[in-house]
């Protein structure tokens, strides 16, 4: 099978290249905004939407324009990977998978890509890359590069620059080494909450640098605003950002690694992170409801980085041969595992679970995790669609009250189990 992966480094250029990296960033952002306000213009018009080959020609007009000879200091193939980049953020927007495309800003995100891997060269016994027009740089080589370079996207970080390169190579159909499965709850009090009962603690990593952040943001808001003094209090929020974002990556990396290694199959639930963690501001007309705690529980979600930890989840099983599976959250925290019933009344704490029905009484969260995997059992065994999945004596027993019966002490029948397999 053919693996994609990618590998990033530091960069340490000299004076000279990091100059020339900032200018071929700004060309970047110079094209993709032109093109994005271009294609804006063409709309207020009336007229069909350039596509790539267009804005190709146009590209080479810009190049050899008297207004903007400068773009043509910058390599070609950058450029055009932008309106590559335009092109399909457009395509997302009409797919809706995206919002419409945005303009850059200057100082932002910014990178490039050479997306031509005949022009790369990479010497690793020397831990330097060559790139076009920029020569030879060094990186800070911490493990070897594996397969061969598709790609090469240079981007910049609170000062510092970084080269990913993408490779691809030929491995071996990976066989799980373990056979064991497990479900997954995750939440706020509890970062991710296992069906065996263990969990993982939440590292909060925004929470424990959020009060010096708020001083420094407050430092930098009374400074001129592009002074030295300025630009100085901006360094130190980014470098503060910046050790968020690699705790945050550390600990999600170090805990996706641990499950994909131990287990076969892993279950989690299909939540929309997107939806979740939107604003209950509202508007002035209809303003919204308990906006201050709803902006809290964003935070603490973002802070998670839930939809991260999915994603690392998901390729990392696939490279070691394991399954994810995505399962509906409804009533995983509220249904009962051992009899099947459903009811709010389940859960009247926020991390206790006790049962109407039967008196069963447990973590919440353990009590989702245990639901979560028994519906991934059901999806990968045969299928099933479990996203309206609900037993009809889970619906009786969640509005009426049952009378214990002489064969089993309770309105359950025996022969069904809590997730609508057989016990034997």
């Amino acid at each position: 099978m053919q693996r994609l992966q990618a590998f990033k480094y530091e960069l340490r250029p000299d004076g000279q290249p990091e100059r020339q990296m900032r200018r071929f960033a700004g060309s970047c952002c110079f094209v993709f905004n032109k093109a994005l306000a271009l294609q804006k213009e063409r709309y207020a018009r009336g007229e069909k939407k350039l596509g790539y080959a267009g804005l190709c020609k146009l590209l080479t007009e810009w190049r050899n324009g008297a207004d903007t000879t400068w773009l043509s200091d910058a390599p070609v193939h950058p450029l055009q990977q932008t309106l590559k980049d335009l092109e399909r953020a457009y395509q997302n927007f009409f797919a809706k998978r995206a919002a419409f495309p945005k303009f850059k800003k200057k100082g932002q995100r910014d990178s490039f890509r050479y997306p031509d891997a005949k022009q790369i060269k990479l010497d690793q016994a020397s831990s330097r890359i060559f790139l076009p027009k920029l020569g030879w740089l060094r990186y800070r080589q911490s493990r070897e590069v594996l397969g061969a370079v598709k790609n090469i996207t240079v981007s910049q970080s609170c000062g510092k620059w970084f080269v990913s390169i993408q490779t691809e190579r030929e491995v071996e159909q990976p066989i799980p080494q373990a056979s064991t499965a497990i479900g997954i709850d995750v939440g706020v009090a509890r970062f991710a909450t296992f069906s065996d009962g263990s969990y993982l603690e939440p590292l909060a990593s925004f929470k424990k640098h959020e009060a010096r952040l708020r001083r420094y943001q407050r430092a930098m808001s009374r400074k001129t605003k592009f002074s030295s003094n300025w630009k100085k209090a901006k360094a130190r929020v980014q470098r503060i950002h910046t050790r968020i974002g690699n705790a945050r990556r550390d600990y999600l990396h170090k805990a996706t690694t641990a499950i994909s290694q131990n287990h076969a199959m892993v279950c989690i639930e299909d939540l929309q992170v997107r939806s979740m963690s939107k604003s209950a501001k509202g508007s002035a007309e209809q303003p919204g409801n308990n906006v201050r705690a709803k902006s809290g529980l964003n935070k603490s979600i973002l802070d998670q980085g839930w939809y991260e930890f999915r994603r690392q989840l998901e390729y990392k099983l696939a490279w070691t041969g394991g399954m994810l599976i995505a399962v509906p959250p409804h009533n995983t925290s509220r249904t009962c595992p051992e009899c099947g019933c459903v009811s709010a009344d389940n859960r009247r704490a926020q991390a206790v679970f006790r049962c109407i029905e039967c008196g069963r009484e447990g973590n919440a969260d353990h009590i989702g995790a245990i639901n979560i995997l028994a519906r991934g059992h059901r999806v990968a065994a045969c299928g099933e669609d479990v996203s309206r999945a609900r037993p009809a004596r889970a619906k009786r027993a969640a509005s009426v009250k049952q009378e214990p019966t002489e064969a089993t002490g309770s309105g359950v029948a025996p022969a069904m189990s809590a997730v609508g397999i057989p016990r034997l």
